[in-house]
């Protein structure tokens, strides 16, 4: 009598039916017997997972080096800009990898801030490198900022303007933008969301740059 080696759910499953089985019945009438209810099975799982959002088949294990599936929400926050509240009440907004020697739109949405109101005016003395160019109420809530970002040195760096409140003299808001810039020659990285480049410089020296910042 020949050995079964059993490796998984499916051939359990039907040796133990096989084994359920007299003697005298034949393999062909177990495989009869299971098969149609195998695929009713099936299509119940599919089904469910179908309602999940994607058809998820979990009995064959993934390949090596290779995910089963990717969750695509997960990677959203990843293609957009992102607006972070810290501890102090002041914002941090990523804006990703930028090019030297380019100069960017950004524009982001903060929420509302209590005491801040819907009349801000940025700080007039701004940063050389970026300056707030529009700030609008949002129709979702808080407030629609836009900004014009100048990156002239390479690494990750932080800029800071400061939000000031038209109506309480008390509050202001510190928003710091956060960017990883690299060397114009080391290809072009892809915009997030809420990016685009309005121009470029000429080639220059940045130890002797002209540049003076935004007025």
């Amino acid at each position: 009598m020949r050995s079964l080696i059993v490796s998984g759910d499916f051939e359990r499953s039907l040796c133990s039916l096989l084994l359920n089985f007299s003697n005298n019945t034949s393999v062909s009438a177990c495989l009869e017997v299971y098969l149609p209810e195998r695929k009713k099975q099936r299509k119940a799982e599919i089904k469910v997972c179908s309602k999940a959002g994607g058809v998820h088949f979990s009995e064959e294990p993934p390949s090596t080096g290779v995910p089963s599936h990717v969750h695509f929400d997960e990677k959203l926050h990843d293609s957009v800009v992102m607006v972070t509240q810290e501890d102090d009440g002041n914002f941090m907004v990523k804006v990703g990898f930028l090019k030297t020697q380019h100069r960017y739109e950004i524009v982001f949405t903060l929420p509302d801030v209590p005491g801040l109101g819907k009349n801000v005016c940025p700080a007039p003395v701004p940063s050389p490198h970026l300056r707030i160019t529009n700030i609008l109420p949002a129709p979702e809530g808080g407030l629609k900022v836009a900004c014009e970002y100048m990156a002239l040195q390479e690494g990750v760096l932080c800029e800071e303007v400061l939000l000031l409140s038209e109506t309480n003299d008390d509050v202001c808001v510190r928003v710091k933008v956060h960017a990883r810039v690299m060397d114009r020659h080391h290809g072009t990285p892809m915009l997030l969301e809420g990016v685009r480049c309005i121009g470029v410089e000429l080639e220059y020296d940045s130890e002797h740059s002209d540049w003076q910042g935004f007025d």
